[in-house]
């Protein structure tokens, strides 16, 4: 089966043990996987520093469309 194209890059973060524990523990508190909390955690920082990458435009935007 081919792999599908992919927006996320991963990468090795090392994080000692007792905030590793606590990272955990936030995660299951909100539901979440730790990786989506980790996500969530960076998105929430770079949102609120308003360093919130711009959203790439693809292909079909800006094309006319009937519907708008």
């Amino acid at each position: 089966m081919a792999k599908k194209e992919s927006n996320t890059k991963s990468f090795v973060l090392r994080v000692d043990a007792d905030t590793m524990a606590a990272i955990e523990k936030w995660a299951a508190d909100e539901f979440r996987s730790t990786n989506g909390q980790l996500q969530w955690i960076i998105s929430e920082a770079l949102r609120k520093s308003g360093r919130t990458p711009k959203k790439r435009r693809t292909a079909d935007d800006g094309k006319d469309d009937a519907t708008h």
